[in-house]
């Protein structure tokens, strides 16, 4: 199996991590009930820190996630797998693991360089088209 298509299964995986922990987190702030319940109400309480920053990591995560999964199953359908796109990939998913603790932790500035990373990941995937 070529590594993009490896890269996208694992990255199904990262995804349910960054699911769980938005989840975790903002279940421990606002209690099972609001989990277990209908989440209608309008006077939900606050996320604390931790739980904002899994929420907005995980919203950056389904930011950039449809382009990652547009490039790798388009590469595997045109043939065009390996060389920069396997490495964009192993990029993409190494600066998206990376991210997910520097935010958590709001450490700045090293965020925004996985970030980068990973932005560069998709560019060196979408290279390898041409």
């Amino acid at each position: 199996m070529p590594t993009e298509l490896t890269i996208l299964g694992v990255s199904v995986i990262l995804l349910v991590v960054h699911i769980m922990l938005q989840g975790q987190t903002a279940t421990r702030d606002r209690g099972l009930a609001w989990n277990a319940g209908p989440r209608d109400g309008a006077d939900e309480k606050p996320l604390g820190p931790l739980a904002g920053r899994a929420a907005r990591a995980l919203s950056n995560y389904q930011e950039t996630y449809s382009a990652f999964v547009a490039l790798a199953l388009g590469l595997a359908i045109t043939g065009q797998t390996g060389g920069l796109g396997a490495a964009g990939a192993i990029l993409w998913l190494i600066a998206r693991i990376v991210y997910i603790p520097l935010y958590l932790l709001g450490i700045p500035y090293v965020r925004s360089l996985a970030w980068v990373a990973a932005m560069l990941g998709l560019l060196l995937m979408l290279i390898r088209f041409f």
